[in-house]
């Protein structure tokens, strides 16, 4: 016989798999620093690689005019000018980094609990159901006997 509070449970419990699972299940592979560390590894890497690149055509669209100032303090003047954007950008991009991925990792957090309780119930609605048949197999066993 089909259990509607069962079949309840088990379809929700597949809709939120399937809604936040990629979310959810792998942020709960890590400890909240090592998941927040990694991303900022990440962000670390491909900002000073987009920050490169930004630099290297800002370079060759400029080169004419550099050339042509070949003036060793200016150069120095603009080489301490990218330096402080690359290194304030790139506190800034931490810093957004590791709020986004700690608010994601929250989030994480807060779903699994969400999935962990569901599975708790539904595994309780099992647990009923097999002691309410256990008690009625009992039941019929005691019935037999005393007629006997």
């Amino acid at each position: 016989m089909l259990n509607e509070d069962k079949i309840k449970l088990m379809t929700g419990i597949a809709m939120f798999e399937k809604r936040e699972g990629k979310k959810i299940f792998p942020v709960n592979r890590y400890f909240q620093s090592d998941y927040i560390s990694r991303h900022m590894f990440r962000s670390f890497f491909s900002y000073t690689i987009c920050y490169l690149l930004c630099a290297v055509t800002w370079v060759l669209y400029h080169m004419e005019q550099l050339l042509n100032t070949l003036d060793i303090s200016e150069v120095v003047g603009t080489g301490k000018y990218a330096v402080f954007l690359y290194v304030s950008g790139l506190v800034f991009y931490l810093a957004v980094t590791w709020l986004v991925y700690r608010k994601r990792y929250e989030y994480a957090r807060r779903g699994m609990k969400i999935y962990v309780a569901k599975l708790k119930r539904l595994e309780k609605r099992y647990e009923f159901q097999n002691r309410a048949r256990e008690l009625l197999k009992e039941g019929s066993r005691h019935d037999r006997a005393s007629r006997n």
